[in-house]
C-alpha cells in the first residue's frame, strides 16, 4: 500500500469524519493507494511544520486550505501550482456555481479545490423570540437593534450572544455587507480598500450599537459557550457558521432557525474547506488523483454529508442531505456568492489577523473611529505573510 502524504487539519469530530470519507472514497477509486495525514501524528504547531517544510522545497503531496485569498502569500512565493487545466479537464467548469470561481481565483487562477462550502446565518432561539412577542424576524440592522433591545425589556440581559473574536469579525463583516452591498464589501478587503466614507462610518456605527446587547465576556468565551448561550436561552441571537448545527442538532427541548442577515438578502455569504498541489510534490499523480476525488461527485458527497456542509457541485445528489443543507444548496446557486475575511475567503491572513486585532481592541474600547483607523491599515498596503 502506497502513502499519500496529505495535511489536513481536524484531529476530531465530524470535520476528521469528513475527511477520513474522502481518503476512503480515495482509497477505493486508486487501488494501492492510502491518506496518511501526519496532523495526526501530533506535534504543537503542524501549520508551522508545513510552513517550514514548504520554505525548505519539501512539500506534502498536498495539504488543506480555506479556498479563496488566504492562499494569496502561497501563490505569490510560487508554493502552489496552478489548477485551472485539470478544472477543465474534471468539468468542474461546467458544475461550479456562477460566481464562485472568480471567488476561488487568486491571480487570476484557481490554486485549491473545493471540498466543500460553509454559509453564514444569523440564527435564533425561537421560543426566547415567541416569548418576546418578536414574531417576524429583523428587516435590517436598527430593526435588530430595536429587537435585541425588546429581548432585554423581556428579561434576556444579554441577548445577542459573542464568543472570541473570530465571531466578532463574522458579526462586523455582517453589518458592513447589510449597509455597504456585495460589491463594496467585497473591495473593503483589497489593497489600498477605501475605508473612508459616510457609507463606511455609518455601517461601524451600526455595529458599535449592537455590542452593548451582547455579553461582556466574550473575549474570553469559547465559541460552544457562545453558542449555548443561545440553546439555554440566556441569548436570542448569535451570528455565525452553519457549524453551529452540530452543536445543537442533538438536542429536540427547544426550536431554533437560520436566516440571512437582515439587510443581506439575496446575498450568500460563503467559507469552505480546500485542498491544493504544492510545486514538488514528491508524488504529483498521487495528488492529482487524490485532488479528482476531492472535485469528483462521490468524493463531495463523502465529504459534507459528514461535515455538515455543501457540495460546490451544481450535479451534486441531494437526497442524502438534511432539508437545512438542500435548502443551502438550492441558495447556492441563485444568489450572488460573497467571501468571508474572517474565514481566509475574501483576505489573506495577514489582513484577517489584522482585522481580527482590530474587532478585538474595539471589544474592549468601544472606539469606533479608532475601529475605523484600525481596518484602514489592514489593506493600506499590501501585506505579505512570509510561507
Amino acid at each position: 500500500m502506497t502513502a499519500l502524504e496529505v495535511y489536513a487539519w481536524a484531529t476530531g469530530g465530524a470535520e476528521k469524519d469528513a475527511v477520513d470519507a474522502l481518503a476512503g472514497e480515495f482509497a477505493r477509486t486508486v487501488p494501492g493507494r492510502q491518506v496518511v495525514n501526519p496532523v495526526l501524528a501530533g506535534g504543537p504547531d503542524p501549520e508551522g511544520d508545513l510552513r517550514s517544510r514548504l520554505r525548505a522545497g519539501d512539500p506534502p503531496d498536498s495539504f488543506q486550505v480555506h479556498p479563496g485569498a488566504e492562499a494569496q502569500n502561497l501563490v505569490a512565493s510560487g508554493a502552489l501550482v496552478a489548477l485551472d487545466e485539470c478544472f477543465a479537464r474534471w468539468g468542474l467548469d461546467d458544475v461550479l456555481p456562477a460566481g464562485l470561481r472568480d471567488g476561488l481565483a487568486v491571480g487570476g487562477a484557481v490554486h485549491a479545490v473545493p471540498a466543500g462550502l460553509h454559509r453564514l446565518l444569523l440564527w435564533s432561539n425561537d421560543g426566547v423570540l415567541a416569548r418576546a412577542g418578536l414574531t417576524a424576524r429583523p428587516a435590517d440592522v436598527d430593526d435588530l437593534v430595536r429587537q435585541l433591545e425588546v429581548l432585554r425589556a423581556s428579561g434576556v440581559r444579554y441577548p445577542l450572544a459573542l464568543g472570541p473574536d473570530w465571531t466578532q469579525l463574522e458579526l462586523l463583516e455582517a453589518v458592513l455587507l447589510a449597509r455597504l452591498g456585495p460589491d463594496r464589501f467585497a473591495a473593503l478587503w483589497t489593497a489600498g480598500a477605501d475605508w473612508s466614507g459616510d457609507d463606511v462610518a455609518d455601517a461601524l456605527a451600526a455595529y458599535g450599537r449592537l455590542l452593548p446587547y451582547a455579553n461582556p465576556d466574550r473575549d474570553g468565551l469559547s465559541f460552544p459557550d457562545a453558542a449555548a448561550r443561545v440553546r439555554t436561552g440566556a441569548a436570542g441571537y448569535l451570528f455565525t457558521g452553519d457549524w453551529v448545527r452540530a452543536l445543537w442538532a442533538g438536542d429536540r427541548s427547544w426550536s431554533w432557525s437560520g436566516r440571512p442577515f437582515p439587510g443581506t438578502a439575496g446575498t450568500f455569504q460563503w467559507l469552505g474547506d480546500a485542498f491544493v498541489l504544492p510545486e514538488n510534490a514528491p508524488d504529483v499523480d498521487g495528488a492529482l488523483a487524490w485532488l479528482a476525488t476531492v472535485a469528483g461527485a462521490p468524493g463531495q458527497q463523502a465529504f459534507n454529508t459528514r461535515k455538515g456542509s455543501i457540495p460546490v457541485r451544481a450535479d451534486a445528489d441531494r437526497a442524502d442531505h438534511s432539508p437545512y443543507l438542500r435548502a443551502a444548496m438550492a441558495d447556492l446557486e441563485h444568489l450572488q456568492l460573497v467571501p468571508s475575511c474572517t474565514h481566509g475567503s475574501a483576505a489573506g491572513r495577514a489582513v484577517t489577523s489584522a482585522a481580527l486585532t482590530a474587532v478585538g481592541a474595539f471589544s474592549s474600547t468601544g472606539d469606533v473611529g479608532d475601529l475605523r483607523s484600525a481596518l484602514a491599515a489592514t489593506t493600506d498596503e499590501p501585506r505579505r505573510e512570509r510561507v
